[in-house]
């Protein structure tokens, strides 16, 4: 046979990936992927703009990667609907719109190969944090929650709606990496096809309860998976788990969700890429962010949906905050006990874990009695003596773990006016809707803010 050659970054290779960027803009990232991802064997580029599909054309020429990126002047979801109908699905699509991928999803879970790879990006946080529940649920078909969890929510969120809408034809998502970062939060999935595992995809989604007053929350799945020979039986779950108020504080619980409810990253996957930042120094320049952000992922604790903060559960019982190294070990060692050192140390997050947040935290100072909340003792005493191997690897290695922003107002801009206006930024928008009712008691400034009050 042929001698194999190696594929090298800018070369289109026979029988490599079919990459489709399916909101190129201005053909940045496929350029990017061309000069940088060896192994491919073309990249579409896509917008639905005539003024982006030129500078995309000539950024590619500027750019000597012809002979792999294809720019296109289409709808992405009439591209995605047509490379189904032909046959001729990608190997990974890259959503990247501003704002909502949500118009998208369908055609994307249908238009890529089997087992390929879905890269979707959401930048509509202030819906998936639970600013607009509705707009959320018509968007994602879930309802997000306000709560210190809100992030993650967002991810598990959008990776329900991902596995939904691939459930219609009969296919499933399986998660590599879930971010949220910055402004946005971006989920890496692979797609594969299965009547047998979508019957399964019930019961990894759940409805979050959520406790208006001391903020515990539970998960309800809405569906139940049992051993049934050497297969499974499936069936609807039973609940609800909680009654009609808090077993803790006596308030009332909100209904969120429903979200994905199993782990958000491969472990595998996550230490691969790891392993390759190592194996390639100075390769990219956010190593150290990169580097940091996953050493941080693969710390996490996969077993447990959501998570509590800090200061909130010090807030709620009215104590002084303890250090994260006091909580990260110390309910895992009664006083009196010998310390664990062979386990990894696990964090006091999350639902199993709910019912004992008043015993995992020292006692309340006598300056500031706590309010009258719980009528549950706690369990368990807890020893909350410093040890070494409460300190994850991460954060005794210095990395990067939660970078900041470079610049104030770093972030996404205002979106573009039709027809190609540029919208005012954040801070003039700011400053001019500031005060806008109290500065001038004449009522001189308010024309601009016409209301059926002022008018009367």
């Amino acid at each position: 046979g042929e001698t194999p050659r190696t594929a090298r970054p800018g070369e289109a290779c026979e029988g490599g990936l079919r990459v489709l960027e399916a909101l190129a803009a201005s053909g940045l990232r496929s350029i990017r992927f061309a000069r940088e991802v060896p192994g491919l064997g073309a990249i579409v580029a896509s917008d639905c703009s005539p003024r982006a599909a030129a500078l995309m054309a000539r950024n590619v020429a500027r750019n000597g990667v012809g002979d792999l990126v294809t720019p296109r002047l289409a709808d992405a979801r009439m591209l995605m609907y047509q490379s189904k109908a032909e046959r001729e699905p990608f190997d990974v699509i890259d959503l990247d719109p501003y704002g909502s991928p949500a118009p998208f999803l369908d055609a994307a879970v249908q238009a890529v190969s089997e087992g390929g790879l879905l890269c979707v990006t959401c930048t509509d946080m202030g819906v998936m944090a639970g600013n607009s529940a509705e707009t959320c649920y018509s968007k994602y078909g879930a309802v997000s929650l306000k709560g210190k969890f809100c992030h993650e929510m967002a991810l598990r969120i959008i990776l329900h709606s991902l596995d939904l809408r691939a459930n219609c034809y009969q296919r499933f998502v399986v998660p590599l990496l879930s971010v949220s970062a910055d402004f946005y939060v971006r989920v890496f999935v692979r797609v594969f096809t299965g009547q047998a595992k979508v019957k399964a995809s019930a019961s990894k989604q759940a409805l979050v309860f959520h406790c208006l007053g001391c903020g515990s929350h539970h998960l309800q799945r809405l569906g139940r998976a049992t051993s049934h020979g050497s297969g499974f039986k499936y069936g609807a779950a039973t609940g609800p788990p909680v009654g009609p108020t808090c077993e803790f504080c006596h308030q009332r619980h909100q209904v969120g969700g429903p979200m994905w409810a199993e782990p958000l990253h491969d472990p595998a996957f996550v230490e691969g890429v790891l392993a390759a930042l190592e194996r390639s120094p100075g390769r990219f320049s956010t190593e150290p962010r990169l580097r940091g952000m996953l050493s941080v992922i693969a710390e996490e604790l996969s077993d447990v949906p959501l998570y509590y903060t800090l200061d909130g559960l010090s807030s709620t019982i009215h104590s002084n905050t303890p250090s994260l190294l006091q909580l990260r070990y110390g309910p895992q060692n009664p006083p009196g006990e010998p310390q664990n050192s062979s386990g990894e140390p696990k964090i006091p997050s999350g639902n199993p874990r709910s019912p004992k947040a008043e015993a995992l935290l020292p006692p309340q100072t006598p300056s500031c009695p706590p309010k009258p909340r719980s009528a549950v003792e706690p369990t368990l005493q807890a020893s909350f003596a410093l040890h070494e191997d409460a300190n994850p690897s991460s954060r005794r290695r210095g990395l990067k773990r939660f970078p900041e922003n470079p610049e104030a107002f770093w972030g996404p801009k205002a979106r573009a006016k039709a027809g190609g206006g540029i919208a005012p930024s954040l801070q003039e928008k700011r400053e001019r809707l500031q005060n806008k009712r109290t500065q001038r008691p004449d009522g001189a400034a308010l024309k601009q803010f016409p209301c059926k009050r002022f008018k009367e």
